[in-house]
């Protein structure tokens, strides 16, 4: 998840960057990562409470919105979470191979500890889902291990060149789309509510047409979890998510890691600086234009829930744009201090992942426990949770520094 050993550009004028030693590291990757990792984080804010108890404020609707997913069609900036995620793991996965080739590392070496990886991330993900639970719960939607189900076959693609990388992500986008759009739809009469979906849900956000395809609970990786969650074993048969959510997502998420995988390479080349950026931003402004239009059209809809195909271009626009930007603004303009509290959650992406989801409740309870419920009444009882967050999200940057200052970086 940590690139390692990203290299850095150094702030040099456009045009002139050359190519970066392997032993540095790239900042603004490390900053866009803990930007990403921050939004997660910051989930402990609570906005959709505060929006809730001052229900005429335009403005924490908006925000409120924009740390929620969205339904099922569309995209707000909290949906641009695990997209980002995944696309960063492609962009350092160049920086990797090149380092562990210079420390003289022989290549089926470095494919077992891909394969290694890829294990422990799924491991983690399944742990970390089920630490509520009464017994492990076998599920593959989640970040970790939608992108540990996939890495294997993005380290091989790795040492391909881009040709083949450019065909790999057509034939998954395509093949992904064709097993969706070929599945056969449900008769007019069935019961959507047998796959959890009410029918003011399906009246406000329900597909029609082609769409239909895509709709949610009734299409081929539905069926396909059916099967293969059920052989674990399970406190009740599943019969469906309640998001939509999909263990088979991991194939279009390995296209999103693909679209890194690219940049990563147009980072390493010896390509001046403006040309990486432009490289980046026309490849976003394609990949906007091109899902948006899938959408519109009716071919394939925008939904990050089962990560469409049409999504997996939609959001990778959206990552190729927001890496050019901190590109830019970091290693090329050299406009580093005011990253740095990124860089410390950036550096250590994973113990980020596990403090957020282990310890936010402890924090919570605690502060409220030693410090007092009062505290957090300042502004009135509307923004309790907006402070409460706040502090929690305060000591859980804290610990990363503290990780930080003494070199301690969690890796897999």
């Amino acid at each position: 998840m940590n690139p390692t050993s990203v290299p850095a550009a150094g702030a040099v004028p456009a045009g002139k960057a050359a190519a970066p030693a392997v032993s540095a590291r790239l900042s603004s990757v490390d900053a866009y990562r803990g930007w990403v990792m921050l939004l997660m984080m910051a989930e402990v804010l609570r906005l959709r409470e505060v929006s809730a108890a001052l229900p005429d404020s335009g403005l924490w609707k908006f925000l409120s919105w924009q740390q929620t997913h969205v339904e099922w069609v569309g995209a707000s900036l909290h949906d641009l979470i695990q997209p980002s995620f995944s696309f960063l793991v492609g962009v350092a996965l160049p920086f990797s191979i090149a380092r562990r080739v210079s420390n003289g590392e022989s290549q089926r070496r470095m494919t077992w500890h891909a394969v290694w990886r890829s294990l422990l991330l799924i491991l983690l993900g399944v742990f970390l889902r089920s630490t509520a639970r009464g017994q492990t719960y076998w599920t593959f939607e989640d970040t970790l291990t939608q992108i540990g189900l996939g890495y294997s076959f993005l380290f091989f693609l790795g040492f391909r060149p881009a040709r083949d990388q450019w065909i790999a992500l057509g034939v998954i986008l395509a093949g992904y789309w064709a097993a969706f759009a070929l599945w056969p739809l449900l008769g007019p009469n069935f019961d959507y509510a047998r796959v959890g979906v009410a029918k003011d849900w399906l009246e406000q956000h329900g597909l029609t047409g082609f769409a239909r395809h895509w709709q949610k609970n009734t299409d081929f990786a539905r069926t396909f979890d059916t099967w293969f969650l059920n052989l674990f074993p399970r406190e009740s048969p599943f019969v469906f998510n309640k998001g939509g959510y999909a263990t088979l997502s991991f194939i279009p998420t390995l296209g999103t890691m693909i679209l890194g995988l690219m940049a990563g390479n147009v980072l390493r080349s010896e390509r001046p600086a403006a040309g990486k950026i432009r490289w980046f931003a026309i490849a976003g402004l394609v990949g906007l234009a091109a899902g948006a239009a899938l959408g519109w059209l009716g071919l394939c809809p925008v939904v990050k829930r089962i990560w469409t195909p049409s999504w997996t271009l939609f959001s990778g626009g959206w990552c190729f744009v927001l890496l050019a930007g901190f590109y830019y603004l970091i290693d090329v303009m050299g406009h580093r201090r005011w990253a740095f509290p990124l860089v410390v959650i950036g550096v250590n992406s994973i113990a980020a992942y596990v403090i957020a989801h282990l310890f936010e409740a402890f924090l919570a309870k605690n502060l409220v426990t030693h410090l007092g419920a009062g505290g957090f009444l300042v502004f009135g009882v509307a923004y309790e949770p907006l402070l409460r967050g706040l502090a929690v999200l305060f000591i859980m940057w804290l610990l990363l520094w503290w990780m930080h200052r003494r070199k301690i970086f969690l890796k897999i």
